[in-house]
């Protein structure tokens, strides 16, 4: 899904405050949000809780450029945070973060395992896949900015490791993490025994 897909309609509000946010959401049933950044001042809109609730079904949306057209004026943003109802299938606000073509965006996209249940490790070994992480942070110009980092563990075997510089990054971006250092190149998902399975190096010790 492109991000010509994803098109929000919204009107601008100056109504604030917790009594005007529950009024909007019951009476309108709309969702209080902000757009923030670049050098606008931040602005307060209201949009359709039905329409960005078919929006958020898809994976894409957290990671994708949106364009919300607030009163007849497209902004190209990102969604930043996102605040549900605990217990109602409800969101409460939301923050959108303005876009700059020619500035380099930090921002995080989910991780895609793929070929998980015919890798080495699980399929023939009989090895559990541990997701230490299911997603990534990034930086990059927004157009390079990807749907989603695609980790194929069809080769791994029961031990392996893949680490965050083990990941095949799209060209023009980086990773937040190793930015700061090899210290910060966390596992990104693991091939282990299930519990109960011995350690060739513990059975050789009870041996």
């Amino acid at each position: 899904m492109s991000d010509e897909d994803f098109k929000l309609v919204a009107t601008a509000r100056n109504d604030l405050g917790k009594g005007a946010s529950r009024r909007l959401r019951r009476l309108a049933k709309e969702v209080p949000a902000v757009i923030y950044g670049g050098k606008p001042a931040p602005q307060s809109i209201s949009l359709s809780h039905n329409e960005l609730l078919k929006h958020l079904e898809h994976e894409a949306f957290y990671s994708h450029i949106i364009s919300i057209n607030v009163d007849g004026v497209a902004q190209d943003v990102i969604l930043k945070d996102l605040q549900r109802h605990p217990a109602k299938p409800v969101v409460l606000h939301a923050d959108f973060l303005r876009i700059d073509k020619t500035t380099k965006l930090h921002t995080h996209v989910p991780l895609h395992f793929l070929n998980e249940a015919w890798s080495k490790g699980v399929k023939i070994q009989g090895g559990k896949v541990i997701h230490n992480m299911t997603q990534i942070d990034i930086t990059c110009f927004p157009h390079h900015l990807p749907e989603f980092i695609e980790v194929d563990l069809i080769n791994a075997e029961i031990g392996t490791i893949i680490h965050i510089s083990d990941l095949k990054l799209p060209i023009g971006v980086t990773s937040v993490a190793l930015a700061h250092g090899a210290d910060h190149d966390s596992a990104v998902v693991t091939i282990v025994k299930p519990k109960g399975g011995a350690e060739e190096g513990e059975e050789e010790v009870k041996a």
